[in-house]
């Protein structure tokens, strides 16, 4: 596996140009592009549906899409967002009545799947279910909307979820969202992630390539 991926949200893109904003962020040096989708239920925020990453797929087909689905129910969902052109998908355990079951429904759609475990959710819901996994998110803040500061516990539960995925002897990407920025992801990195999710950091910053230049920077300093 590729040692770090940095996965800006198009939360905090500008929606009336989104193309354009995914072209100059993957121009920048991003790996994967984040796409927050919120149903105003699980969360308390609406965003997009499956036709905003069908049309993110046609625009920029190359492009990994790294979907975070913070919606409930969310079986009915993932067939249509894989269909869409979804690369990976990413679920709450209190989203699914079966994690077992959505985390196949996932892979049986041709996608990656990842599990997204909220500040207060326990560390148990990956029992059982490592070996479906491709990929565990880590909330720093708690879910709904952009520019939150990271929640400073989380470096704790990184590094217990860390010492699993190394005992499962798995390839399972650590990822994190919230908060993350360039004088703090160096210190999320030696808890244990390897995959982090920006948003506000990038898309607010003026220029997207030295700010993702400036957070490999601070990567390769914390290996």
């Amino acid at each position: 596996m590729k040692p770090y991926i940095i996965s800006p949200s198009i939360l905090s893109a500008d929606f009336a140009r989104l193309g354009a904003e995914v072209d100059s962020v993957l121009a920048a040096g991003a790996d994967w592009v984040h796409v927050d989708v919120m149903d105003n239920h699980y969360v308390p925020n609406l965003t997009i549906g499956p036709l905003v990453v069908e049309a993110l797929r046609r625009h920029a087909p190359r492009a990994f899409l790294d979907v975070h689905l913070m919606i409930s129910p969310v079986d009915a969902l993932v067939p249509a967002f894989a269909g869409a052109g979804a690369n990976l998908i990413s679920f709450h355990p209190e989203a699914s009545a079966h994690v077992d079951r959505t985390l196949t429904l996932i892979r049986e759609h041709g996608c990656q799947a990842g599990l997204v475990l909220n500040p207060a959710t326990p560390l148990c819901h990956l029992d059982h279910v490592m070996e479906r996994l491709d990929l565990i998110l880590l909330m720093s803040v708690n879910p709904g909307f952009g520019g939150q500061s990271f929640i400073p516990g989380t470096l704790a539960k990184l590094r217990e979820v860390r010492s699993r995925i190394g005992a499962s002897g798995r390839a399972i990407r650590l990822q994190v969202d919230g908060g993350i920025k360039v004088d703090n992801i160096a210190e999320v990195a030696r808890a244990g992630a390897d995959t982090f999710v920006a948003g506000s950091a990038v898309f607010n910053s003026p220029d997207y390539a030295a700010t993702i230049a400036a957070m490999r920077a601070a990567l390769d300093a914390a290996a």
